[in-house]
């Protein structure tokens, strides 16, 4: 465990995957319901490091349906819903100005042909 903790919270995106492997493999063999919150929120940082925040969300959802009140789940979940309307909106402005990009093509194309 404490080997797959240190990957999923390494820099290098190729640890974070060994981690994420390491901890999928040892999930069904959880004994308790504390070992498979553990296990499942070690997951969600492995997914949420390596920019995979919906599967984060909803690993985060499964350990909080086992405790409600992990402070850890639910500060992660929070900070993982901040990124995904963060880069929701970074999206919709990337589209906005792919937009108007096209349509003053379009405009400027036409004007010359005047």
């Amino acid at each position: 465990m404490r080997l797959s903790w240190a990957l999923v919270h390494s820099r290098q995106p190729e640890d974070v995957q060994r981690g994420i492997a390491m901890v999928e493999a040892t999930l069904a063999s959880a004994a308790t319901a504390e070992q498979k919150r553990e296990k499942l929120y070690l997951l969600a940082v492995g997914h949420y490091r390596s920019g995979d925040y919906a599967r984060s969300r909803q690993l985060l959802e499964r350990c909080l349906e086992i405790a409600p009140d992990s402070r850890q789940a639910l500060a992660l979940k929070k900070t993982v819903e901040d990124r995904i309307a963060k880069d929701g909106v970074i999206g919709i402005g990337l589209t906005a100005t792919a937009v108007g990009v096209v349509i003053g093509g379009i405009a400027a194309a036409l004007a010359r042909k005047k």
